[in-house]
């Protein structure tokens, strides 16, 4: 997690929009949980998922800022950071709000600490809107890399129902008041970051970075009924850095049916899974796991779900299954098309574990 030096820019003009489609939500989560892909309908409703532009590039004519267009829902591949993948920077209960609550994460350079606001913790469910705002600048970043866009800034602009339709959450009354409430959690979750770093001459640096799961948010518009319509989100800098340094975002794609895992300990098992598995194997002990999901439940608790996730072996992606280790139970995990590539070799005599091409890069950890 680095934190950028970088001002934000705030764009003063009003939002523009963009045409998207959008078509019956029953018929929108009926063809995902058939095909895991959204499907695509008219295009008829507007909707103004934007970020501002730091005028990185310049504008013909003057150096006036303009409000960035994201392309539509159905065209933003939903990705993560991978920074802190590997710890949970959220509650993955529903029941307990953990308000003024602390998670510590003790890593092989540092420790990262997870700090509860009297709002509450937030929820895995809660950093999809996270998600959305990755998924989002990562996408202006590549327009802006390819010769299409400005460069982004940190703000973010969309519209309650585009955050519900992203989520694969329905559109009533009541998520959007959830909304506004996951939003509160957001800014209040602080992350606290202290690496430790060797120098050349023998002396550690110490760096210690803090801030929210998102800086601030402000809502712009309410409905005639008085609910929220659309909000502006402030994206952290360390986030934003992460997304717009370099020539690659450091960031992993999700596949869209995590929304369908219905668990906290399973969404962050497939978070792991992505981040230390990749396109193949890894495994980590159950203690490890427990430790840096962040549960509040026992470890013998933690173990019984854990365990059900794995008979169900329904999380995209990833093959999951238990085998026994030195320091108790362990959790491989293990990317479908490796596995399919591990039965063809076992199918045809081949050493079992032994994968084509080198498709597993087995990281051990815990």
């Amino acid at each position: 997690m680095q934190v950028s030096t970088e001002s934000p820019d705030l764009v003063d003009k009003k939002p523009t929009a963009n045409c998207v489609t959008h078509e019956d939500q029953s018929q929108r989560r009926g063809a995902y949980r058939h095909t895991g892909q959204p499907c695509q309908g008219n295009r008829s409703r507007e909707t103004a998922s934007l970020l501002s532009t730091d005028g990185s590039r310049s504008s013909e004519g003057d150096d006036a800022q303009f409000d960035f267009l994201v392309p539509s829902l159905v065209d933003v591949g939903t990705r993560d950071s991978r920074s802190l993948m590997d710890v949970a920077l959220f509650r993955v209960s529903k029941g307990k709000k953990r308000a003024g609550g602390m998670i510590h994460y003790n890593l092989p350079n540092g420790y990262v600490e997870v700090k509860a606001g009297p709002d509450g913790m937030a929820s895995v469910w809660d950093y999809d809107i996270v998600l959305m705002l990755v998924s989002h600048l990562t996408e202006a970043m590549n327009r802006y890399r390819d010769g299409k866009g400005k460069k982004p800034g940190r703000v973010f602009r969309p519209r309650i129902g585009d955050i519900l339709r992203f989520c694969r959450k329905s559109n009533g009354s009541r998520q959007f008041a959830e909304v506004e409430a996951a939003l509160d959690r957001l800014q209040g979750t602080i992350i606290k970051s202290v690496r430790e770093t060797s120098r050349f001459d023998g002396r550690v640096l110490r760096t210690v970075e803090s801030e929210g799961l998102i800086s601030s948010y402000a809502v712009i518009s309410r409905t005639d009924t008085g609910r929220v319509a659309s909000v502006e989100i402030e994206v952290p800098k360390w986030i934003y850095k992460e997304v717009t340094d370099g020539k690659r975002p450091d960031v992993l794609t999700v596949d869209p049916a995590y929304f369908l895992i219905s668990t906290g300990i399973g969404r962050f098992v497939y978070r792991l899974a992505r981040q230390a598995a990749g396109k193949g194997q890894a495994r980590w002990s159950f203690q490890t796991i427990y430790e840096r999901s962040g549960s509040a439940s026992s470890l013998k608790e933690f173990s019984r779900i854990l365990r059900k996730i794995v008979a169900a072996n329904d999380l995209p992606d990833y093959v999951l299954r238990e085998e026994a280790g030195q320091r108790g139970p362990q959790l491989i995990m293990l990317h479908r098309k490796a596995a399919f590539d591990e039965l063809l070799v076992g199918a045809n005599g081949v050493v079992d574990g032994a994968v084509f091409g080198g498709a597993i890069s087995d990281q051990a950890c815990g």
